[in-house]
């Protein structure tokens, strides 16, 4: 890449004048801060961070305290949804990680692991479905039982917390659908292109293949391309800019020629980065204007339903059920409304409200791994919330919103179900084949 290229990617990879402007410093946006609700710390809110990152932007340097407030940020965006000025911070404290990424050095253990992660394990499929036999195995031949009767977990409870957090292994994994297409049912009315992700594909496959299914019950014609990758929304959410700009490259090539009328995700995570996608290679002349139109194509799975003539055939589910909403979905893609017409939209499904339903879970990608201790305190305010609700029920359209909703059930519960809306639509879709 040119010296010039670098200046400008470097003069964009840190937090931007006019957005660092934008913010009046009200104090509007501290009640839907995750971090600031449990704290109760002006350099834990939205204000307090953006206040820090003026400071650095002037000339101050990256200090401990920084990178430490600025890590306990979710990035839920909740705070941008309650901001009467507008503020981009989600593309804020995004850049800030960028220019982290850039500036500071971390330990080489962190750098090593980071290294694996970011640059190989999640845009390989050799790799991930490695990991998915590695968990299988741990799951499934007694060692996970073993290390809990050696007492592991309990001279190491972060690993037992952490234990919690680990998705299941299903095969087969969803990469077996990958270079196929799936006739829509009944008369085609759409075309539409399917993302798989990353660890979905072998986390999540299930939902993946109820997501297919549902698409082509509602006339769609379903293609799920060979070359496609990860998203590279846990790369941009770390400032982790050369490899989420080199996977959102390879996605417009392998999806934008497609004539798709739709590009489909069933992860809001993902979604609200692909729909960036614009913004992410906007100062790459060969494909700023592509990545704007794949950006536009691109369609949370609720979003698209919601915004079509829904097939209603559909057998009774005899279910009560509350929704709590995935924070890139609602905040991020400004999506709220969709997932709860689609659930009122079932016969016999009863659905409640819960209250702060789009206060963030406690998830944010990796979030509850490497801040395992304050993901569990917001987790816990949340599932107060959900069981205040008395549904059997709690859904979502997030899988990473899944896993740690489903550790919430377990520790702080009323033995309610956790299920992705589609996962839902399906089982009544299935009802009437029965």
């Amino acid at each position: 890449m040119a010296a010039s290229e670098l200046k400008v990617l470097h003069e964009i990879d840190q937090p931007r004048q006019q957005d660092l402007d934008k913010c009046v410093h009200c104090g509007l946006c501290l009640n839907s801060c995750p971090t600031y609700r449990v704290l109760g710390l002006e350099m834990d809110s939205p204000r307090g961070r953006i206040y820090q990152m003026v400071q650095v932007h002037d000339g101050a340097a990256i200090s401990p305290s920084y990178l430490e407030h600025l890590d306990l940020c979710l990035a839920c965006r909740g705070c941008e949804s309650a901001c009467p000025s507008g503020v981009h911070y989600g593309r804020l404290i995004e850049d800030a990680r960028a220019e982290i990424e850039r500036k500071v050095e971390r330990p080489f253990l962190t750098r090593m692991i980071r290294g694996f992660v970011f640059g190989n394990l999640l845009s390989s499929r050799l790799l991930l479905q490695l990991a998915a036999r590695g968990l299988w195995a741990y799951r499934s031949l007694g060692l996970r039982s073993l290390a809990s009767a050696i007492g592991i977990f309990k001279a190491f409870p972060k690993l037992a917390e952490l234990d919690q957090l680990s998705p299941e292994a299903e095969f087969p994994s969803f990469f077996e659908a990958y270079g196929k297409v799936f006739p829509a049912e009944g008369v085609k009315r759409f075309k539409v292109a399917m993302l798989g992700g990353c660890v979905a594909n072998v986390s999540f496959a299930r939902l993946n293949e109820a997501t297919v299914r549902v698409l082509q019950k509602n006339g769609c014609e379903v293609h799920v391309p060979d070359t496609q990758t990860c998203c590279g929304a846990l790369h941009q959410h770390a400032g982790i800019r050369t490899k989420a700009r080199e996977l959102a490259r390879r996605n417009i090539d392998a999806l934008l020629t497609g004539g798709f009328d739709a590009i489909i995700t069933n992860s809001a995570g993902c979604g609200s980065t692909l729909k960036e996608y614009g913004e992410l290679l906007e100062h790459e002349p060969a494909y700023a204007a592509r990545a704007a139109q794949f950006a536009a194509r691109v369609k949370d799975i609720n979003e698209f339903l919601a915004s079509i003539e829904l097939n209603p055939a559909m057998g009774r589910l005899d279910m009560t059920v509350t929704y709590q909403d995935s924070c890139h979905l609602a905040h991020g893609q400004k999506v709220k409304a969709a997932p709860r017409k689609l659930l009122r939209a079932v016969p016999g499904l009863q659905f409640r409200e819960m209250p702060m339903a789009d206060l963030c879970c406690g998830s944010a990608g990796i979030y509850n791994v490497i801040q395992n201790e304050m993901s569990m305190q917001i987790l816990e305010r949340k599932m107060d919330f959900a069981n205040s609700a008395s549904t059997q029920v709690i859904a979502t359209a997030n899988t990473g919103c899944m896993i740690q909703l489903r550790a919430g059930v377990k520790r702080h519960g009323h033995g309610q179900r956790v299920a992705h809306v589609i996962e839902i639509l399906d089982e009544a879709y299935n009802k009437t084949t029965r």
